[in-house]
């Protein structure tokens, strides 16, 4: 029952969504695959996570990366685009296929694959030619620092039902976690409309 308020939060939160709010032409449906990105998470869902209590861990999400962005667009739209990139890798591999609903984890990726391309363009157009070096700098760096440990407590955990549900519970975390970030996009973009 604790799980479905966050889920509404979380839903909330994703109507915040990049759609907009950034200086570039994200598609209209952006952020209504941000919305289905949750959906889907939950959905996702096999065990209850009350059972994996004993499994929980802090996986120490960057908040400062993702605060520290939200004054630079750029940087803000670089970070956005690592959180959803290092997420695609992690549901990729061969262990997330035999943990998960084939059917749910193709939809889930192939949401978050059309929203890294429209995320690819931002960044080329927000960055222009030195958007891949300025990238692997502080805060997407940071991200990547947090995937490795999600990555190797997978491993430690040896990729068990428990560890996965963690996991899953991890990602919806940090995709709310983003909600000050899309706030302040929507903001700048606001404030540069007003008289």
């Amino acid at each position: 029952m604790a799980l479905l308020p966050s889920l509404l939060t979380a839903l909330l939160v994703f109507s915040y969504g990049p759609g907009a709010s950034l200086g570039c032409d994200l598609p209209p449906n952006h952020v209504l695959l941000s919305r289905e990105n949750l959906v889907l998470l939950s959905r996702m869902s096999r065990i209850s996570p009350s059972f994996c209590l004993q499994d929980r861990k802090d996986f120490r999400f960057p908040r400062a990366t993702v605060d520290g962005s939200q004054g630079r667009e750029a940087q803000a739209i670089s970070v956005l685009h690592e959180l959803l990139q290092q997420t695609f890798n992690l549901l990729l591999t061969e262990h997330s296929a035999a943990a998960w609903n084939t059917t749910l984890l193709d939809q889930l990726c192939g949401a978050l694959h059309r929203q890294l391309g429209a995320l690819d363009t931002c960044l080329v157009r927000e960055m222009g030619e030195e958007g891949s070096a300025l990238a692997m700098q502080g805060p997407t760096l940071a991200l990547k620092r947090y995937f490795q440990g999600i990555r190797l407590y997978l491993k430690e955990k040896k990729y068990s039902d428990c560890a996965w549900e963690v996991v899953r519970v991890e990602i919806m975390r940090a995709f709310s976690s983003t909600r000050l970030l899309h706030e302040r996009l929507r903001n700048k973009d606001t404030d540069v409309e007003s008289p």
